[in-house]
């Protein structure tokens, strides 16, 4: 009942948590009224981004002594794949969303950015590449009626495939999953057989015969197990994507000013804990790979290399042609960082 659920928002009166304080805080949650409020992802928790959400929520309820419940659901297990989360949360069918950016494009190209190809060699591009393009972001959600909270970078993704991908002639016969627009046309115009479809469909695919190679990163693969279908691993370091976590702006303007500023400090600690976590992050899933036989290609013939960049140069020119804003801010992360193709 949407007057119930106002009432209750309105009437979780948070103190805005000081270390030095607790005790404060603690007097200012004596309501025995808790407030639950729903973040889908179509990852796996094991991802970074789904051990992202499980941060935030203990953060949550840590600095409200528990009134402020976030209920963590993965998997797609909402119902929602990532490309149909933007309209759920817009229209509070849930009240959070963990969002593959890459995978709405389709709603708005500045999205496609952080999953352009070749643009970042790891981390640290990928987070200033952000900073820049966040105000873009926010205006983008703000649009479809949300709120950015925080990011979380993938690690970088590669190619996951049945065999060794040492040419353009093995990139050409693949049958492969790719995660955006983007991605698709870059491999389109090697020759492969490329399909944009989320994760949560890749497996049925995979097992179908559909599709026999995956463009992700080893997080998401390693944790939905890709290695018992697909045993090479090839890091072409593609993109270094992001994962944007949201609210639904009418939640968000139902709460008071000091249960707001609690969730940005949680959301804001969870950003800083998600980039730190990033660093280390690819050799843990490479651990992990090969504890599970597979193999991994760390390196790329020079000819296949060239390849890609051109395929990649093209698709950038043409996803810049229809974002001047974006465009905008391509061009001044780029006069930043070089990077060595």
């Amino acid at each position: 009942m949407p007057n119930v659920r106002a009432a209750l928002l309105a009437a979780i009166g948070l103190s805005v948590f000081l270390p030095l304080a607790h005790a404060q805080v603690q007097t200012q949650f004596q309501s025995p009224q808790i407030l639950t409020l729903t973040l889908a992802n179509e990852y796996p928790a094991t991802s970074l981004p789904g051990e992202g959400d499980t941060a935030f929520a203990k953060r949550v309820a840590e600095l409200t002594t528990g009134k402020i419940e976030i209920r963590t659901v993965f998997d797609a297990k909402s119902g929602f794949k990532t490309v149909e989360q933007l309209a759920a949360v817009r229209d509070k069918k849930i009240d959070l969303g963990d969002h593959f950016a890459g995978a709405l494009g389709s709603h708005d190209p500045i999205y496609l950015l952080s999953s352009l190809p070749f643009l970042t060699a790891g981390e640290d591009d990928a987070r200033r590449l952000y900073a820049l393009a966040k105000p873009l972001y926010e205006a983008a959600f703000a649009r479809a009626n949300q709120k950015l909270l925080f990011a979380t970078p993938w690690p970088p993704s590669g190619l996951w495939t049945k065999r060794a991908v040492n040419d353009l002639a093995t990139v050409a016969a693949l049958k492969l999953r790719t995660y955006d627009s983007t991605s698709s046309a870059v491999f389109t115009r090697l020759g492969a057989s490329a399909v944009n479809i989320s994760f949560s469909e890749a497996m049925g695919k995979i097992n179908s015969g559909e599709v026999d190679a995956v463009l992700s990163s080893g997080d998401g693969g390693a944790g939905r197990k890709l290695w018992e279908f697909l045993n090479h691993f090839t890091a072409i370091e593609y993109a270094t994507p992001l994962s944007l976590v949201t609210i639904n702006l009418d939640v968000w303007n139902a709460l008071d000013a000091a249960s707001r500023s609690v969730i940005v400090q949680a959301a804001a600690g969870t950003e800083a804990l998600q980039w730190q976590r990033a660093k280390k992050r690819v050799e843990e899933n490479y651990a992990r790979m090969r504890e599970n036989k597979m193999t991994i290609v760390s390196t790329m013939p020079v000819a296949l290399r060239a390849a890609l960049t051109e395929a990649a140069r093209v698709e950038i020119d043409t996803w810049a042609a229809r974002t001047p804003e974006g465009k905008a801010v391509l061009e001044r992360y780029r006069g930043g960082v070089q990077r060595d193709k």
